[in-house]
């Protein structure tokens, strides 16, 4: 069957054994390569050497770096498009991709790749894209399996099925729901800085002179400026008091800003670019490009962003 003829599909693969993976995606690439379309493989380096190992020497799939393209969510989207875009513009009729969240993301990262998953059914709708999202069930937690079933249409299995998900949640319903954010082991201490509505320049300062990690001064550059771009969204389009925080130790920097207003309006913000500047979401989206993780929380008391720079040290 192909691609073009179906429009955009996006399957979750569970499997959980190699013998399943490749009963999966092996027919799946096969078929997009016999069809001459554009087909990626963006797995972990031992499942991709062995989809390699198992399609014709002759065969031209692009294999992908995952630690590079799935570095973070709205890059990654970034990223997808526009190799999507080229394949298109190159005469593309169809695109065929099998991919995997990389599995350090299933720990405190896991919120915002949830989101990622849910987003990419509306970001990459425009394009005639087949792809599958392989999950080993033997190493991902049941939390982030409840999370997969939600957030995608099909499944696809190794008998050669193509299902429709029972448990499927449109785009802006599953972003748009309240997602709990565990607090960091260092939000449990006292914060550096603790400031009541303060302007963009007084925040980005804080994290200049509260910083004590030893990240490269471009990383916290890039801090620097997406605090700006959340303190002047809370300010501009939250509501008072913007209360911003910040922890830091010799690994990493984290950053709350929290206002008593309901948050961005647009279910896709920080994955997406903004459609209207004058709506906010693009301070976000530049947020979400440049800090090792994005958590965004809403509940009664309101809207919280947080910024994370660098990464904790795991505790013996």
């Amino acid at each position: 069957m192909s691609t073009s003829k179906r429009g955009y599909d996006h399957s979750a693969i569970y499997y959980a054994s190699d013998e399943e993976l490749l009963a999966v995606v092996v027919p799946f690439l096969s078929e997009g390569l016999e069809a001459g379309e554009p087909t990626v493989v963006s797995l972990e380096p031992e499942r991709s050497e062995l989809v390699r190992r198992a399609l014709p020497r002759s065969a031209e799939a692009v294999f992908t770096v995952v630690d590079d393209l799935y570095a973070r969510p709205a890059a990654a989207i970034k990223s997808y498009r526009e190799m999507m875009a080229g394949f298109v513009a190159a005469g593309a009729r169809g695109i065929r991709i099998v991919g995997e969240v990389p599995q350090a993301a299933f720990t405190t990262a896991w919120d915002w790749w949830a989101r990622y998953e849910s987003a990419v059914n509306h970001a990459y709708d425009e394009f005639p894209l087949r792809s599958m999202c392989a999950y080993d069930t033997r190493a991902t937690p049941r939390r982030v399996l409840d999370d997969v079933v939600r957030t995608h249409p099909f499944v696809a299995t190794p008998d050669g099925g193509h299902h429709v998900g029972d448990h499927y949640v449109e785009p802006p319903d599953f972003l748009a729901e309240p997602r709990p954010v565990a607090p960091l082991p260092i939000q449990h201490t006292p914060p550096l800085v603790d400031l009541v509505d303060p302007n963009p320049s007084t925040a980005r300062l804080a994290v200049l002179e509260a910083n004590r990690s030893d990240l490269p001064a471009a990383e916290v550059e890039d801090l620097m400026l997406s605090v700006s771009e959340v303190v002047t969204n809370a300010r501009r389009h939250g509501r008072a008091p913007v209360r911003f925080r910040l922890w830091s130790d010799a690994h990493h920097v984290v950053v709350t800003c929290h206002d008593t207003g309901p948050g961005p309006s647009d279910p896709f913000a920080g994955l997406l670019p903004a459609p209207d500047r004058d709506l906010g979401g693009l301070g976000l989206w530049l947020a979400h490009q440049l800090c090792t993780h994005v958590a965004l929380h809403r509940d009664d008391t309101g809207f919280t962003i947080r910024l994370t720079a660098g990464h904790p040290r795991p505790r013996c």
